[in-house]
């Protein structure tokens, strides 16, 4: 009897949009299709980290409420932003980011409490990036609120966090499409959803300025290493990618609902093929 092939499901840098992830879920589950591996990046990996722990749909999507609103990207950190024009007074340093992190933490304890990565159903892996040297830095162990908390500390937006003796930053800037680590893990088939940042019509404020330069930077990584993993390795790759009618920005949250439906229109039209690879019948 043929092995099994190992399925993982990577989910990308993406901030919002990342709630796409869900509809895909949804449709696996439907489907009865189990992931054996999980790695997400930034956005990603507060999705990837529900799905592991082996929370419900319906949790997943209740979470999603309480981890990603208005509240938590609305408080802007004032010390921070004074910090710019007065950096020896107010200490300028990783821990700049334009917006308080204080409810974002709140929210993440609440979710995730003090589970481990020992404690995941589905083995998992988040990515971050070291601060000083650009490392990729991907998590498996400690304290899974640590390592969402870091993969998600996008620059200028919110500060870097330390995890051990390493300040760490988005997992976007060193790999917004981690496929390499599933790789690393022996998946033979690659769930890879991933996603465009959004580019700004207009750049008349430090916080626009930010990210513009912070989309540039992510987009051409994105390509970068998605050609390049897909040309050298042997796993099959299949690419999921959400399209949507209108642009999603970093803190649009009122559109989670929308967009987690077109991950489920996004993943449907994959079903054939992954089913195909996975030797699975309709």
């Amino acid at each position: 009897m043929d092995k099994k092939p190992r399925l993982a499901l990577v989910v990308g840098a993406g901030s919002v949009k990342c709630a796409a992830a869900l509809g895909l879920w949804k449709v696996l589950n439907r489907e009865n299709i189990p992931i054996d591996l999980f790695v997400g990046c930034s956005g990603g990996s507060l999705y990837t980290a529900t799905m592991a722990l082996g929370f419900s749909l319906d949790e997943c999507i209740e979470y999603t409420k309480t981890l990603w609103n208005k509240e938590v990207t609305a408080q802007k950190n004032w010390q921070a932003l004074l910090s710019v024009a007065f950096p020896k007074l107010f200490n300028f340093g990783p821990s700049f980011g334009m917006i308080s992190d204080r409810r974002m933490e709140t929210n993440l304890n609440q979710v995730f409490s003090n589970r481990t990565f020992a404690e995941v159903k589905t083995p998992l892996t988040i990515m971050t990036t070291d601060f000083y040297t650009g490392e990729q830095v991907p998590l498996n162990e400690g304290k899974i609120v640590d390592a969402i908390r870091a993969s998600i500390a996008i620059p200028f937006i919110w500060s870097a966090h330390k995890v051990g003796e390493r300040t760490l930053i988005d997992g976007g800037v060193s790999n917004p499409m981690p496929v390499d680590v599933a790789i690393k893990e022996g998946a033979d088939v690659i769930l890879a959803m991933g996603f465009q940042s959004p580019l700004p019509r207009t750049v008349k404020s430090v916080s626009r300025y930010a990210f513009h330069i912070n989309s540039l930077m992510t987009n051409n990584l994105y390509h970068s290493n998605f050609a390049f993993h897909n040309a050298v390795h042997h796993s099959e790759i299949i690419t999921i990618l959400p399209e949507f009618e209108h642009s999603i920005r970093l803190f649009d949250t009122d559109q989670i609902p929308y967009v987690i439906a077109q991950g489920e229109k996004a993943a449907e039209e994959q079903i054939p093929y992954i089913r195909k690879l996975l030797n699975i019948e309709p």
